[in-house]
C-alpha cells in the first residue's frame, strides 16, 4: 500500500532576525497572493497557494544558515508559468532587494525547467521553478513512458547516470 499526497500543507522555518525576515517573508508571501493568518513580533504566518509559510524567531539562534550543513538545502515553489518566474525575478530585486543566486534560467534538473533562486535576510535559499506538463513524470520525462528511468547522478547540471 501507498498513500499518494496532496503537497506540502506548510513549511516552518526558524530566522535569526525576525526584525527583517519577518518583513521580507511577509512581502514575498502576499506576492504570491496568501494572506496572513499570524502577525506577532516573533512570528508570522501566511496562508493560501495549497501551502502555508510559517516564519519565528529562532529559539537558540546560531550562525548564518548553511545549506551545506546538515538540514535544509532550500525549498521550492512551483509557479504556474516562465512569466510568473519572471515576475517573481522582478519583485524580488525591486522590492525585496534578496541576494539573488542565480536569475531565472533554464536548468536540466526536468524538460523545460526554468526557474530563479535566492535568499531571506537569514540566507535561507527559496527557489521559484516551471515545468511544463508532469516534468519527469510525463513524456519525455526520466519517470514517463520511455523515459530512461531513475538517475543515479545529481549535481549541478541536474539529473543523469553515471558515464553519461
Amino acid at each position: 500500500m501507498s498513500v499518494d499526497l496532496n503537497g506540502i500543507a506548510h513549511i516552518q522555518l526558524s530566522v535569526n532576525d525576525p526584525g527583517r525576515c519577518l518583513p521580507f517573508w511577509g512581502k514575498l508571501c502576499g506576492f504570491f497572493g496568501m494572506q496572513t493568518l499570524i502577525s506577532g513580533t516573533d512570528v508570522g504566518y501566511w496562508i493560501g497557494s495549497r501551502t502555508g509559510i510559517l516564519v519565528r524567531a529562532a529559539q537558540r539562534p546560531s550562525g548564518a544558515f548553511d545549506q551545506e550543513r546538515s538540514g535544509l538545502h532550500h525549498f521550492c515553489f512551483r509557479a504556474r508559468s516562465r512569466e510568473d518566474v519572471d515576475a517573481v525575478h522582478r519583485f524580488i530585486v525591486d522590492e525585496l532587494h534578496a541576494t539573488v543566486v542565480h536569475p531565472p534560467e533554464d536548468g536540466g534538473f526536468a524538460p523545460g525547467y526554468y526557474s530563479v533562486l535566492f535568499e531571506d535576510p537569514d540566507g535561507i535559499r527559496v527557489e521559484v521553478n516551471y515545468v511544463p506538463g508532469k516534468g519527469h513524470l510525463g513524456p519525455g520525462g526520466r519517470l514517463g513512458e520511455g523515459g530512461a528511468g531513475p538517475a543515479d547522478v545529481y549535481g549541478p547540471e541536474g539529473v543523469g547516470n553515471k558515464g553519461g
